[in-house]
């Protein structure tokens, strides 16, 4: 394979544009048709939030192993690679699926769309885990009602229940969002590194793009998420090299040839610079423990 496949919002007919509610089974039918299996890397050009009611699932996100337990929740944003373990046929959830216009830019922007995705699946604290349920059910129903309103009143409802379930998911008591990480600075930079990072490592570059200095670029980037600007850009570009070695077959020189670097030595460089391994390591260390286990007999 010569990249990692994007999976396009499905198209469903009858359906609200922007936004699904499916049944965690539906998930695995949908990765299927687009992957051919499936337990196979899913990468999600869409918002994609699910939590199990019973049962639990090992999955990936990133080639960084989760545990999603009964009652916890897991996003997985645009870009991300996903692979679901096969233990998700002994689940039951509810996954769903969402554009980011489906909000609109007033509710994108409150509940921080633009931010850095959850590391791990969540556990909401038992104070708030009853009202988000509850949003979640209500968003289930009315979503299955089609055609009980008027379909510009039903996609209203819809909206405000999906908004109101991600402003609790996103402003949980354990995790804070400082006004800094708001800042339109920072926004703006981390888009600039979305659309750039393959061929721009230098924080120089985007700040004449921008229109900053180099050096108010990393202390908004700081104040916003705690790294410099640099941290920023290079976190990125090894993000999509970890998902390119681990999803993909690209020999570690094509990786680098993507990426932007000039040469497969110093892409090699600064990826054991930073992981304390080479490519070739790296990937070696990921399938040796996607392997399955050798059973031995007893003789």
């Amino acid at each position: 394979m010569a990249g990692i496949p994007q999976l396009a919002f499905p198209r469903k007919p009858g359906s609200l544009p922007g936004v699904q509610v499916l049944g965690l089974h539906e998930l695995l039918d949908l990765a299927a048709g687009f992957t051919g299996g499936p337990f196979a890397p899913l990468r999600p050009g869409f918002h994609l939030l699910f939590t199990l009611h019973t049962g639990h699932l090992v999955c990936s996100v990133d080639a960084t192993e989760c545990l999603v337990t009964s009652g916890s929740w897991l996003w997985v944003r645009p870009g991300q690679v996903l692979q679901l373990g096969a233990g998700t046929l002994e689940t039951d959830g509810t996954a769903v699926l969402f554009m980011p216009h489906a909000l609109g830019t007033d509710a994108g922007t409150a509940i921080g769309l633009d931010q850095r995705a959850w590391r791990l699946p969540v556990a909401l604290p038992a104070a708030v885990d009853a009202p988000v349920r509850q949003l979640l059910d209500l968003l289930a129903d009315e979503y299955r009602q089609l055609g009980l309103l008027p379909l510009e009143a039903h996609a209203e409802v819809v909206r405000h229940l999906l908004t109101a379930l991600l402003l609790r998911l996103t402003h949980l008591p354990s995790t804070p969002r400082g006004p800094a990480a708001g800042s339109a600075a920072f926004h703006r930079f981390h888009q600039a590194v979305e659309d750039g990072y393959r061929r721009s490592h230098k924080v120089a570059e985007y700040a004449a793009e921008l229109g900053y200095s180099v050096r108010s670029l990393s202390r908004v980037t700081h104040a916003a998420v705690g790294l410099s600007a640099k941290r920023f850009i290079d976190d990125r570009v090894l993000l999509e090299a970890r998902r390119m070695l681990v999803h993909t077959d690209l020999a570690s020189a094509s990786v680098a040839d993507r990426l932007g670097f000039p040469t497969a030595t110093a892409f090699s460089r600064f990826f054991r610079n930073r992981t304390g391994e080479t490519p070739a390591e790296f990937s070696e260390r990921m399938r040796l423990r996607s392997r399955p286990p050798v059973l031995i007999e007893d003789s």
